[in-house]
């Protein structure tokens, strides 16, 4: 699968009522840390619940109308607000644990030192 593939696939699992943040969608696709390329699929791509995929915090990215097109489509859904931001606690959807293709981080490894010592 390619990584928008992926990306598309953990935004369709996002049932209604809830919603998740551009952040936990990348690693949800095994993506860590490639949270631009979930806006970037989210800009391409059409017949998806954009509306359920917020930023850090709950936070609606949008600007002007579309801000409130997707507020009103939360709230529509039963998704409540805690001022401007979503109430992440009620409505955040977590995400199976899967595999990441991130690599693993090399531990550094450790040299001991020894000292030779002759008998005399």
């Amino acid at each position: 699968m390619t990584m928008d593939a992926r990306i598309l696939s953990a935004i369709r699992k996002i049932p209604r009522g809830k919603v998740s943040t551009y952040g936990a969608i990348a690693r949800a696709a095994g993506y860590p840390g490639a949270a631009r390329q979930v806006v970037s699929a989210l800009r391409r791509s059409f017949d998806l619940p954009w509306q359920r995929v917020l930023g850090a915090g709950g936070e609606i990215k949008l600007r002007g109308d579309s801000a409130i097109e997707q507020r009103l489509r939360l709230e529509s859904e039963g998704v409540t607000f805690r001022g401007r931001r979503v109430n992440m606690k009620l409505h955040e959807f977590k995400f199976a644990r899967g595999k990441t293709t991130a690599k693993p981080k090399k531990k550094p490894t450790k040299t001991k030192n020894k000292r030779r010592t002759t008998a005399d």
